[in-house]
């Protein structure tokens, strides 16, 4: 399985509104507070803009509502991994991709049979507060060898000028959350993004 380069991460169909439309073609819709009702109506309406723009939508921890509106990718943190039934997961078809911060988190991660596994934080992050130093570069390379044939997606603190240093060591695809979502100008960093990674698409 091949993944775009540019992994966009957003906590709403408004963002992906916005910024998919612009060239976008692998967007995680991340959405942490919100009750079931507007979980599925964020879902269909991210699924149908998708759909029109030729995006894959990764839709993270809610592999339940994923299976119902019959998506076809969920994303899955550690935590949430523990508590999933990944015998429904993949009896729907649905592919998986995996969060990693160490060493054992990998080898759980690998054992479930991921379809991509994600490292980070890579560089130091704003996002949240994680209990994890940054990985650095390195890393990126380390765990590329231990999950081939798996893409590989680097996540936290990456920036159009990271991605030089992130490709080259490994990487698959490019992660990012808050260097588009806070930026002044989201579209023009989106595009910036899509043309910064554009030599590995």
């Amino acid at each position: 399985m091949k993944l775009d380069p540019f992994y966009l991460i957003v906590d709403s169909t408004a963002w992906i509104g916005r910024l998919v439309p612009l060239g976008v073609k692998l967007v995680q819709l991340r959405v942490k507070e919100m009750d079931q009702t507007g979980l599925r109506s964020e879902i269909r309406t991210a699924k149908a803009i998708c759909a029109d723009h030729g995006c894959q939508l990764i839709v993270n921890d809610h592999w339940r509502l994923a299976i119902e509106e019959d998506c076809d990718f969920i994303h899955l943190g550690q935590e949430d991994l523990a508590a999933a039934d990944l015998a429904a997961i993949r009896r729907a078809g649905l592919k998986l991709g995996l969060s990693t911060h160490d060493h054992a988190e990998l080898e759980t991660a690998l054992a479930a049979g991921p379809d991509y596994i994600a490292l980070g934080p890579v560089y130091p992050t704003i996002l949240k507060k994680m209990k994890w130093a940054p990985q650095g570069l390195d890393r990126i390379g380390e765990w590329k060898r231990r999950a081939e044939p798996l893409p590989l997606v680097a996540i936290g603190g990456l920036n159009p000028d990271r991605l030089d240093g992130v490709f080259s060591a490994g990487a698959d695809s490019a992660a990012v959350v808050t260097d588009i979502t806070l930026n002044p100008d989201p579209e023009a960093r989106t595009r910036e993004w899509l043309r910064r990674t554009a030599p590995w698409r």
